[in-house]
């Protein structure tokens, strides 16, 4: 166990008074079937991808055929990439949004759901870490762009959606929205799960408001909103490239990223990404305030907010 593991599995500790409505067994059942028949048509071309990536294929596979889909949100594996839970940081975030003229509206979003069984944020158990953190970045864009998320965006193209929690806030925002998670096969399926539980009109045709896709050539073009939080930076710079065209055509831009990551300066490739841009766009990179990485390793992060000329 390392010890990041560690401080992550006493941590969730602070928050065992507080627990998750049980979700319909029947409707588990049905979604996971669902899961079953398409998830052996998965075709992984293991040769490509790094040790990391196989070791998480194989683990989030196993899960997706688990009976234990229920408590996703507890796995470690899955908490080191898509979830945050019981960080200080969080709490600066928090009282930020508390802050805003938009506090009621944002107070709704932050309500959690019981899909996935996830850890509530033990200094405001109605919502998550995670769910706080993301509720943070959308007050952050409003306020740096000066715009209403709810009635300036109606299509969002999400690159690397995690389990589909912004998804998720997006559909609290607006009952018209059109949202691509754009993202592997596999976490496409955990998508579908928590989406689906969430009773919204998931799948993978593009005439679902929420069309789950590991394609880029069956996605669309000229959304109103590009979002890529701590997914995009963390790809090779040639497959960066390849989505150019449907961030380009993007109306808003938010993306988060690290200042390195392993051998690729993040920071560098931003800011030239901000030059190539700057004759459709405004783009500010500004730095996160609050978070800087974990205990073991600290670095600064920044926004990537554009808006078109």
């Amino acid at each position: 166990m390392t010890i990041s593991l560690i401080f992550r599995t006493l941590a969730s500790f602070l928050s065992f008074w507080h627990s998750n409505k049980a979700i319909s067994k029947k409707k588990d059942i049905n979604i996971r079937k669902k899961i079953l028949q398409k998830i052996d048509n998965i075709k992984i071309k293991n040769k490509s991808l790094k040790q990391t990536h196989k070791k998480f294929n194989k683990e989030i596979s196993s899960l997706l055929k688990s009976e234990n889909l229920k408590n996703f949100l507890r796995k470690n594996f899955i908490q080191k990439i898509f979830f945050l839970q019981n960080r200080i940081f969080i709490l600066k975030e928090l009282n930020e949004i508390k802050k805003s003229k938009k506090w009621k509206i944002y107070k709704k979003l932050l309500i959690e759901d019981p899909v996935g069984n996830p850890i509530r944020y033990f200094l405001y158990s109605k919502s998550s870490g995670n769910r706080i953190n993301h509720v943070y970045h959308l007050s952050v864009i409003e306020n740096e762009l000066k715009i209403n998320l709810s009635k300036n965006i109606k299509t969002v193209f999400e690159f690397g959606a995690g389990y589909g929690c912004m998804a998720r806030i997006f559909s609290k925002l607006s009952k018209k929205i059109r949202y691509i998670c754009f993202d592997t096969d596999y976490v496409n399926l955990l998508q579908f799960y928590y989406l689906k539980h969430n009773n919204l009109n998931v799948g993978f045709h593009k005439n679902n408001k929420f069309y789950l896709t590991s394609n880029l050539k069956k996605s669309r073009n000229n959304n109103d909103l590009f979002i890529a939080n701590w997914s995009l930076s963390e790809t090779p710079i040639n497959f960066r490239n390849k989505f150019f065209k449907v961030l380009s055509s993007s109306k808003y831009i938010l993306i988060c990223f690290q200042e390195n990551f392993e051998n690729i300066d993040n920071l560098k490739y931003f800011n030239l990404l901000k030059k190539k841009l700057s004759n459709k766009f405004k783009i500010v990179i500004k730095i996160n305030r609050f978070y800087k990485g974990n205990i073991f390793y600290k670095q600064n992060h920044y926004f990537f907010i554009g808006k078109k000329l």
